[in-house]
């Protein structure tokens, strides 16, 4: 168990890595050959010209001016100078309200961290509990513990000054809950009134149409629309299975690169042609020369691709039975996108289209049917995941301990009596063991999600939070505190009766705080530092720049911007919320270390935002009521752990107290979804016919078709590479028919005869299929 020495040595190897990465940063990035590496935003929106331009060869490489290096600190005052508007403009609403995030948990846990310390923390410690249990019982405890709400006596009337804490900490959080939800509604309607005209603003994407004998996808969809949107349909894209198409193109991307790196390679040298194996990852094979290898691979695909393009073009079967529906308005997209097409539920399904950018293109072209097994399929498979990674995490905690490591590896028994050695592995070994065990779980979690059919960037990027909040929940906070609670009083646990193992457990689980600090420094400091590095894209851009770049163009593509990576970085967050609304009132030194962890995000993201990520999509901050509904479920989780804890302490007379937090917050979280989650699942009308009349009054002569017309098609046929006028005829044959779609059948508008399929009555039965 951490000592308060072994705190103040991992928070100074915490802090001087920090303070390490800031220098490094901060020297690195004042290079003028790094310059496309710290600031690629400004490069992409053309308004950074490159320093290496015009200067000595000297100069090219290595900045010389000395005042530069002073001002190395410089870069969080310039990341806190831009106004929040200018931010949104600059970046979009996501990067800016993903911002707030950590502005809320200053907004929450500053006030809440000054109550603490002052009150809680001097009832806490003027106890003798623990030093005197501790003999007693052989529980282990350290000087950190004394902070903690253990340190009370069983039964004692102190327990009253918690629950008025609980209290205060549980409004003061709900009403900074409510703020930021009104001011986040009100930034996304202001910024769907005031935003550029997107195409997505005027489609719906429509889902499991029903099969029809007589007409083809593309002629049912338009026939439904032209029938049941007269006046309001524009035209419409159908989707493609083109997933192997894309595949291919890929492939060949990368044999233009290789073909690239060898081509330049041999233009610096033309002594030596390059050679390479054939076989797996070229370790063994076949020795040919790499450039003649590669211009008859590029070839081969580019058959296969002209071939798979023909099938895709001429195979009405790679047409899926989806298609993107664009209409004239933003308000008949709006009606169309929020109402019920077809009086079968489950038939024509309609919801607003994700920007052109948001598509994942590969998910579309999967049956919609099939979407139901395969999230229960993926559902159990994330809990089996979550569940059997306890596992691990015992074995971690078992190991990461002086104890645990001279039982596995005795031979280190001299190294590990070593006191700088005890410290570090009680300090910092823990916290660090967990970050590398949790490194990788964002991308199985998101290659899940990309499993279960979800059609959008941003919706795959919000499942996978979810999921990874939940994970971090069970794993890195339930299981740590229950399993490392069990095995720091083992001794205890074995010499006591059944009966008083729940007691023990109510003590031991606030002395868990120490290892959540340890983690908190190298996650939360050291890690957030560490980000601002880029030392990935850093080595990445100088290696292509190295080997591949021969052109402007070249040389911009090198640069990986990056983006904020909701799906990985949203749950960190999330669990630093529930760490310190739980041990807020349990053991609040550990709220300082949260506290920082929260500027330092601040800044550090702030500044990434501003010159580095670019984002791949814009979902006006559709993902704030999951970000809402976590932190109540922290503050509830920490409301009902208290409850338990203060059983535990023979305080039954004042735990009825804290019943009403729980059923007071979810009240609140209800009111809230009631309120202000529509503003962010449906669009009001009232602001669609706005922005409309807006837009013809500023630009009568707009041609909305002409704006849409290829704005949904897939990007494999969009591209320039590998299409010529004729295949891009051939593809578009379905998409410039005439606006009226002469049917095969008559409509039952004016007629009751029915299709062909069903029988002969126009009754209700024929439910399963439309007829227009």
């Amino acid at each position: 168990m951490a000592t308060l020495k072994d705190i103040g040595l991992a928070a100074a190897f915490n802090i001087g890595s920090a303070f390490a990465f800031f220098l490094a940063f901060a020297i690195l990035k004042i290079q003028p050959f790094n310059d496309r590496v710290y600031f690629p935003k400004w490069y992409l929106k053309g308004l950074r010209s490159s320093p290496i331009h015009g200067r000595a060869l000297v100069k090219k490489f290595v900045n010389l001016d000395l005042q530069s290096y002073i001002r190395f600190l410089n870069w969080m005052h310039d990341a806190l100078k831009m106004p929040e508007p200018e931010l949104i403009d600059h970046a979009g609403l996501d990067s800016a309200v993903y911002l707030r995030i950590y502005l809320m948990g200053l907004k929450i846990f500053v006030p809440i961290a000054c109550l603490a310390w002052t009150i809680l923390i001097p009832i806490n410690w003027t106890n003798d509990t623990l030093s005197t249990v501790a003999r007693i019982k052989n529980i282990t405890a350290s000087d950190i513990d004394n902070l903690s709400i253990s340190n009370i006596p069983q039964g004692s009337q102190r327990f009253w000054a918690h629950i008025a804490m609980a209290y205060a900490f549980t409004f003061w959080t709900c009403y900074v809950l409510l703020k930021e939800y009104e001011t986040v509604a009100d930034m996304r309607f202001h910024f769907l009134l005031t935003e550029r005209r997107r195409p997505d603003q005027f489609s719906v994407l429509v889902r499991n149409v029903p099969p029809d004998p007589d007409e083809s996808v593309s002629e049912l969809v338009e026939h439904f629309f032209l029938v049941n949107h007269p006046n309001n349909y524009l035209s419409s894209q159908v989707v493609y299975n083109a997933n192997k198409l894309a595949d291919l193109v890929e492939k060949k991307k990368k044999m233009q690169n290789w073909f690239d790196y060898y081509h330049l390679k041999f233009a610096r040298n033309n002594t030596k042609r390059p050679f390479i194996k054939t076989g797996f990852w070229g370790l063994w094979g076949k020795k040919t020369d790499a450039i003649d290898y590669y211009i008859s691979e590029i070839e081969k695909v580019s058959e296969e691709i002209a071939a798979e393009r023909e099938r895709v073009a001429s195979d009405p079967k790679s047409i899926v039975p989806a298609a993107f529906v664009s209409f004239k308005t933003r308000w008949a997209a709006a009606v169309c996108a929020q109402t019920q097409q077809f009086r079968n539920p489950t038939l024509w399904l309609t919801d607003w289209a994700p920007e052109p950018q948001d598509v994942y293109w590969p998910n579309l072209a999967i049956p919609y049917v099939s979407l139901t097994l395969r999230r229960l399929i993926m559902g159990m498979a994330f809990f089996f995941l979550t569940f059997f990674f306890l596992i691990p995490i015992t074995i971690v905690q078992s190991l990461a301990s002086i104890e645990g490591l001279e039982k596995a590896f005795p031979f280190l028994s001299h190294l590990l009596k070593i006191q700088f050695v005890q410290a570090f592995i009680a300090g910092v070994l823990p916290g660090l063991v967990l970050k590398l065990f949790l490194m990788f779980l964002p991308s199985i979690l998101m290659i899940m999600s990309k499993f279960e059919g979800f059609i959008s960037i941003s919706s795959l990027e919000r499942r996978s939070a979810s999921r990874y909040y939940l994970f971090n929940l069970v794993n890195t906070f339930l299981c740590n505190v229950i399993v490392g609670s069990a095995l720091q009083q083992l001794k205890s646990f074995i010499h006591q009766p059944p009966t008083e193992i729940a007691k023990t457990f109510g003590m031991a689980i606030p002395m868990k705080a120490t290892f959540f600090i340890t983690f908190i420094m190298v996650d939360g400091w050291a890690g957030v530092a560490a980000d601002i590095l880029r030392i990935k894209p850093l080595v990445m851009f100088h290696l292509k720049n190295l080997f591949l770049v021969k052109t402007e163009k070249d040389r911009e593509s090198a640069m990986d911007p990056g983006s904020i990576e909701f799906h990985a970085r949203e749950p960190r967050i999330q669990l630093y919320f529930l760490l310190g609304l739980v041990y807020a009132t349990v053991t609040p030194i550990l709220l300082p270390f949260i506290l920082v962890f929260f500027a330092l995000g601040y800044v550090v993201f702030r500044h990434q935002v501003i010159n580095v990520y670019s984002q791949e999509y814009e979902s006006a901050a559709a993902f704030w009521p999951a970000v809402h509904g976590r932190v109540i479920m922290a503050l509830v989780i920490s409301q009902v752990l208290l409850m338990g804890l203060l059983t535990t302490k023979a305080a039954a007379l004042s735990t009825p107290f804290l019943i009403a937090l729980p059923i007071l917050t979810i009240y609140f979280h209800r009111f809230c979804k009631g309120r202000y989650e529509p503003a962010f699942i449906r669009y009001p009308l009232e602001e669609a016919m706005m922005k409309d009349t807006l837009e013809r009054a500023r630009e009568p002569n707009l041609n909305v078709k002409s704006y849409l017309q290829n704005a949904f098609l897939h990007p494999v046929f969009r591209g320039d590479d590998d299409r010529d006028e004729n295949e891009m005829e051939e593809i578009m044959k379905w998409e410039n028919e005439s606006d009226l779609v002469p049917t095969k059948r008559t409509s039952r508008r004016t007629t009751p005869a029915a299709s062909k399929i069903g029988s002969s009555t126009p009754s209700s039965q024929h439910e399963g299929q439309m007829v227009p």
